[in-house]
């Protein structure tokens, strides 16, 4: 970002090299590499595939649990499993839900506009992933209805 440094004064590089401070992100890129690799040797067809089955089995399964709302039901929609339950923050949903292993985010997700035409102020949210099974929302499921009961 600069040309030099003395004492007597200080002169900046021409742009655009004055705004490429720093070592460049080594780890980031070798990290996408890595991540590439790995989608390309799954397929991508396959990734897809399976989060496909996990948001069908996930909001199944949400469906079913009185008290919980699901926002977002898109026809062609990534795995986001965005809800909320009757009487309760979803702040407080995570926690407990933390407390039962599950890792979920809670709040506005940095989608403010989408929220204020919603009319909500937050929702909780399970991102899906070719890292996650049915297993793991079976037990988002009973986490949910553990804090169903908990705050009942």
């Amino acid at each position: 970002m600069i040309k030099s440094v003395s004492f007597k004064g200080t002169s900046y590089a021409e742009i655009p090299f004055k705004f490429e401070a720093g070592t460049p992100d080594i780890a980031g890129i070798i990290g996408l590499g890595k991540a590439i690799e790995f989608l390309t040797t799954i397929g991508i067809n396959e990734v897809e595939k399976h989060e496909s089955e996990l948001l069908r089995y996930g909001t199944r399964l949400l469906e079913e649990i009185d008290g919980v709302h699901i926002v977002g039901v898109a026809p062609k929609k990534m795995g986001i499993l965005s809800f909320m339950i009757e009487g309760i923050h979803p702040h407080d949903i995570g926690t407990i839900l933390d407390q039962e292993g599950v890792a979920i985010r809670a709040g506005h997700h940095c989608a403010q506009p989408l929220m204020e035409r919603l009319g909500v102020a937050a929702t909780a949210r399970a991102s899906l992933g070719i890292y996650n099974t049915t297993n793991e929302l079976d037990q988002l499921g009973h986490a949910i209805e553990k804090t169903i009961d908990l705050m009942s």
